[in-house]
């Protein structure tokens, strides 16, 4: 009887327990065109400062899809605003940032 009860007394407490999480972030942009069949691009800013972009179009079997893109976000800790550019095509995903390690050169 004791363990049900501590048991009990401990799901309480985690359910009691608050969990920060930001649900007031809203969509404030949002675009989308679809260029044609095999091309897109598209864009989105939400209120709580995350704003992204990207565009890419199907090429042929040999040079296979490729895509540009970016994304920028404040970190919640240091208030910081980082911004990542990509590209994605037949030489795999290839971010840059000025917060982004570099590779040595090969």
């Amino acid at each position: 009887m004791k363990s049900i009860i501590v048991f009990t007394v401990l799901i309480a407490v985690a359910v009691a327990v608050p969990v920060e999480e930001d649900h007031a972030a809203v969509i404030v942009k949002s675009q989308n065109t679809n260029i044609g069949v095999d091309n897109w691009k598209w864009l989105s800013e939400t209120s709580n400062g995350i704003t992204q972009q990207e565009s890419g179009n199907i090429g042929s079997a040999q040079e296979g899809i490729s895509v540009r893109g970016s994304f920028t976000y404040v970190d919640p800790n240091t208030k910081q605003q980082y911004t990542v550019t990509y590209i994605a095509d037949k030489n795999g995903f290839q971010p840059k940032g000025e917060h982004l390690p570099v590779a040595p050169a090969v």
